[in-house]
Parts: C-alpha cells; sequence; structure tokens
C-alpha cells in the first residue's frame, strides 16, 4: 500500500463539491465565488503545492503497477480555467503517464460515427491518466442547447424522440460503468463559473493586448444561452452522477480555489486504489544480482 496521504488542511477541500447522487442536486447551491474560508491566492498556492507532492508520487506508482488507469473530464462554460488547471495540477507530472485530449466541434469523420466514437480513441491506457478537455458530456450540454448540431449527427428520425437526453444518459452511465469494471477511474469536474466572473475574463482578453489570441466572438454569443446551459448541467449532473463516476461542481470564480479543489479530488482517489510499486520474483532478482556484479567486475578492470 502507498504511503502517501494528502495534507489533512487539503483534503477537505474536495468533499463538499462531490456528488454522487444527483437526484436532488440544485445547482443554486454552489456558490461559484465559494473558497470554503481561504483568503488569499498565496494561501492557495501554498496548500496546492503541498498536495502535488502526494499527486507526483501517487503518479508515479500507478505508471509502474500499470493495473488502474484515470480519466479526469473537465466541463465548463468558455473562460472557467479549464487550461490553467490542467497547467498547474498536473505540473511535474511525468509527461509519459499523462496525456490531454481536447474535444471541440465534431469533424465529419466524427459524424458518420455514434456519439461516443471520438473520445473512445483517447482513453487513458493502464498506468496512465487521461484529461478530457470537454469530452462525451457535449452530447447532452451544447448540442442540447443548439438542437441544429443534432440534427447533423444524421441519426434515423424514429431515434431522435422527446426521450433522446434521458437515453442518452442512461448510455453514459452505461459507459462509465463499463469503464470503472475495467479498471478505469472516472473523476468529472464541472467548473462552475459565475456569469458576472465570465464577463470580467472575457474584457481581460480584449483590454489586454498578450490575451487577445484567447477571444472568440461565438464565446461572446454563447452568453445569451446561459440559462439554458445552467440547466443542462444541472440535468446532466442530476442523471449522471454516481459512486463509480462522480461530479465534482467545483466553484471556479477563484481560479487559485479550482485547483485546489481538482487536485484533493485526483489525490483522493488514487490514494485509494492503494497503489505500489511492483514486487519483483525471485527470478527477477536474481537477474539483477547478476548485472549488478557484472557491473562491479567491469569496474575493477
Amino acid at each position: 500500500m502507498a504511503d502517501i496521504t494528502l495534507p489533512m488542511n487539503l483534503s477537505k477541500f474536495a468533499k463538499p463539491f462531490r456528488v454522487t447522487d444527483g437526484k436532488s442536486f440544485h445547482l443554486q447551491a454552489i456558490d461559484p465565488a465559494d473558497t470554503l474560508g481561504i483568503e488569499s491566492s498565496e494561501s492557495a498556492e501554498e496548500l496546492l503545492e503541498r498536495g502535488l507532492k502526494p499527486l507526483r508520487d501517487l503518479q508515479h506508482q500507478l505508471y509502474a503497477q500499470e493495473r488502474w488507469a484515470l480519466l479526469v473530464v473537465l466541463q465548463a462554460m468558455d473562460a472557467a480555467g479549464k487550461d490553467s488547471v490542467i497547467n498547474h495540477v498536473m505540473s511535474g507530472v511525468n509527461p509519459q503517464g499523462c496525456e490531454v485530449s481536447a474535444f471541440k466541434t465534431p469533424s465529419a469523420e466524427e459524424l458518420n460515427h455514434d456519439f461516443l466514437w471520438r473520445t473512445n480513441h483517447r482513453l487513458p491506457e493502464r498506468g496512465r491518466i487521461g484529461i478530457f478537455n470537454r469530452s462525451y458530456y457535449e452530447e447532452v450540454l451544447v448540442v442540447r442547447v443548439h438542437r441544429e448540431m443534432l440534427a447533423a449527427q444524421k441519426l434515423p428520425a424514429s431515434l431522435v424522440t422527446k426521450q433522446i437526453w434521458k437515453e442518452r444518459f442512461k448510455d453514459l452511465n452505461a459507459f462509465e460503468r463499463y469503464l470503472a469494471r475495467n479498471g478505469t477511474v472516472v473523476l468529472k469536474f464541472f467548473l462552475h463559473l459565475s456569469k458576472e466572473e465570465q464577463k470580467r475574463r472575457f474584457l481581460k482578453r480584449l483590454d489586454v493586448p498578450e490575451r487577445n489570441w484567447k477571444f472568440s466572438a461565438a464565446d461572446v454569443r454563447e452568453r445569451k444561452y446561459w440559462n439554458d446551459y445552467m440547466d443542462a448541467y444541472q440535468d446532466m449532473i442530476r442523471h449522471t452522477a454516481t459512486e463509480y463516476a462522480p461530479w465534482y461542481v467545483v466553484p471556479a470564480d477563484h481560479k487559485w480555489f479550482t485547483r485546489i479543489v481538482v487536485a484533493a479530488a485526483i489525490v483522493d482517489a488514487l490514494e485509494s486504489l492503494n497503489l505500489s510499486f511492483p514486487k519483483v520474483d525471485a527470478a527477477r532478482r536474481a537477474e539483477i544480482k547478476a548485472a549488478r556484479a557484472a557491473l562491479l567486475h567491469e569496474r575493477r578492470k
């Protein structure tokens, strides 16, 4: 068993935002500006650094053991800080054992397959961490808000009924249960940003020349659908939050707090796997002993 524990003053930050049964979940219950009492970014950075050490150690064991995989799903409105989370939380992790996949507008080839096809190709191997910057959940978010996208998927008309979203929720739950049964730990994060904070960040992208490249007029247009998106997110969490694939509804108005919650949740999940380095059997020990003797003999010569 790994002798690694998350600092007590950090582990508590993930649990209040974990949702495993969404039947009575209300998005309004989570304040996007909440920091659970952390008063400054400086304090948050210190806490985060204390959490990253066990994360690096656990990832090393995950990679060496090659039994489990970890899939981290990030969903959010634009400017909520998904890239920031990836850059800060995964800093120092061995890049050989971690891969980030971003999913944008589906290609013509992707639209000719089922909606899970394009993400299945990017699932992490055993021993690896896979991060989805947006994911298969776009199918019950942006596609739900913009129904014209559903028409582009060329589904038989008889299958596009009023029940399609509930059917997709069932498909997603079955898919994630399948992953869990095959050794892939699924953690899902909704970075809950307020509309006011998103506006502030958009204006910063416009006002600071070094951030102009991040600006997209489409992002501003999507603000018209804010309430529709919030309804879609709430319904999604209500139907797909499970013990085997929980959602974390993470306050995102303060990026430094968002990073703490995500880091704490990932370390907690890895710690629960009882990871360890592979044990060396007798034959392997004999091989190591012979190799050592050969190297020492070479040095004497």
